[in-house]
């Protein structure tokens, strides 16, 4: 038995460290890192190593226990100055966007791949979530502007619930069957408004308790916030609401207090989400089975083919239409709907429910996951370009674990100068940054130096900035506004908002 785990252990470290090499490495062959987790499982499993894992049950299980970690880090990093303008079109996307999709998906693989009415609503049910994990690991290394980001990653953060209850429902009654209709749909309702209030009141009751706990080691203090998430999980899903929804909404009420030591739990929580990124990944290498994965590639094209061209992009023309999203802005919200582990997870839910197909479902899954996510991750960047959605001088924020930072109240955040920003020739006194933001660190050809107030910018350096709680989003908007418009954006009546066309 010692052996045993000893032996576990060992692989286990092996595979996490091989997993944070490959981070480095993927970036640099602009590959998402998530499918070198994927390959790394697979190279494990029966047609690698041999180490032969069936357990549906376990995988399913421990896909959600990941899934709860995930989305509790995007709740948590989710910056509510930027989440409340695009909340109702995320929660649209989320829901009507959802419903859409599969029942577009669904119609389409019923015709094409000759499935039975269930089976053909379960495809466009699992295939409905963007994934939270594929999201975030992808477009925060990308150049774009807030709105757009913020979109997406609180749709991905949100629409896992009613994905999820789209699943259960199809997989343990048949269509016509059971309850009608629209008991069935009072039953979605009241979960995700459940699942929203539950979330909200642990954020609420967690942020006056972290206030006043007065722990005795700062490191308790990330343990404690990640576990509120936790805890709304748990309650929501004794109250049968939507723990998804109320993971993501605790932590976002968590993540923009003003916490004892934020700085740290933010940390903590992002180390936290890539360790249950590389297991989760792996896990789902390991259960599939290369030997049936070739059958199923010509029915994954065709269902890939109905989401992409046909499903996803009216699903956001349904949703963000009403919002004046612009055409070029819906457009990279359609290639930008990446699907990742959770689709692969919810198939796990029919295949454990003995469901006729399932097994088919989850090869088809696997494979249109890993062809999708290779084609559409690794053309996000040319496709923002293409369509003119790129935001080349973005301010980003650098979690440090730093007590100077938290006593002030203060945050740290990086800028690069691109080619074609009008930031290069700049002064820096020319910024005109508000009180209480200050550049005060240039990169430049490798060499670091503290900058004065005649510095002049240029193309490729890289800004360390410093500024307070209060003036950190009008420091952003000022920086956007000299990128678009130079020294005089003022006088052109630019401010650096966020654009919707």
């Amino acid at each position: 038995m010692s052996d045993r785990v000893e032996f576990a252990l060992l692989m286990g470290a092996i595979v996490v460290l091989v997993a944070v090499g490959a981070v480095r490495l993927s970036t640099r062959l602009g590959l998402p890192s998530l499918l070198v987790y994927l390959a790394i499982g697979v190279a494990l499993g029966e047609s690698g190593l041999g180490i032969d894992f069936e357990d549906v049950e376990l995988t399913r299980v421990l896909g959600f226990c990941a899934l709860i970690v995930i989305i509790a880090e995007g709740g948590l990093t989710a910056r509510w100055g930027q989440l409340r303008p695009v909340l109702g079109v995320s929660t649209t996307l989320a829901t009507l966007g959802v419903l859409a999709s599969s029942a577009v998906v669904g119609i389409a693989v019923y015709l094409v791949l000759d499935l039975d009415w269930r089976l053909a609503l379960l495809y466009g049910a699992v295939l409905s979530s963007t994934d939270a994990a594929a999201v975030f690991a992808t477009l925060r290394r990308l150049r774009l502007p807030p709105r757009l980001v913020a979109t997406l990653e609180a749709e991905s953060g949100m629409n896992d619930a009613p994905a999820v209850l789209l699943v259960l429902l199809l997989s343990m009654n048949p269509v016509g069957g059971g309850h009608p209709w629209w008991y069935e749909v009072l039953v979605v309702a009241y979960e995700l408004a459940a699942g929203g209030a539950i979330g909200y009141l642990v954020g609420v009751g967690g942020r006056w308790g972290l206030r006043r706990a007065a722990l005795p080691s700062a490191g308790l203090y990330p343990i404690a916030a990640v576990g509120l998430t936790v805890l709304a999980y748990a309650a929501g899903a004794v109250a049968h609401a939507s723990g998804f929804l109320a993971v993501y909404v605790a932590g976002v009420v968590l993540g923009n207090a003003r916490l004892p030591h934020r700085q740290a739990i933010l940390g903590f929580a992002d180390g936290l989400a890539w360790l249950a990124q590389i297991g989760l990944f792996v896990l789902l290498g390991l259960l599939a089975s290369p030997a049936r994965l070739g059958d199923a590639l010509v029915p994954a094209i065709v269902t890939g083919l109905a989401l992409v061209l046909l499903a996803r992009p009216l699903s956001v023309l349904l949703s963000a239409t009403p919002f004046r999203i612009g055409a070029r802005d819906q457009a990279f919200l359609s290639w930008a709907g990446l699907r990742g582990a959770v689709p692969i997870v919810l198939a796990t839910v029919p295949l454990s429910a003995g469901v006729e197909g399932a097994t088919q479902l989850f090869d088809v899954v696997f494979v249109l996951v890993v062809i999708f996510t290779l084609v559409q991750g690794g053309t996000l960047a040319p496709v923002a370009r293409v369509l003119r959605v790129t935001a080349p001088a973005e301010a980003t924020e650098i979690h440090v674990d730093s007590a100077p930072l938290e006593r002030m109240r203060a945050d740290l955040l990086q800028l690069e100068v691109p080619d074609g920003s009008r930031l290069a020739g700049v002064h820096l006194d020319e910024l005109r940054l508000p009180v209480g933001a200050a550049v005060t660190l240039v990169l430049r050809d490798g060499v670091g130096f503290v900058p004065g107030p005649d510095t002049r910018l240029k193309v490729g350096d890289s800004l360390l900035i410093v500024a307070t709680a209060q003036v950190r989003d009008a420091a952003e908007r000022r920086l956007r506004a000299v990128s678009r418009r130079g020294r005089l954006a003022r006088w052109f009546y630019e401010y650096g908002d966020d654009r919707d066309d």
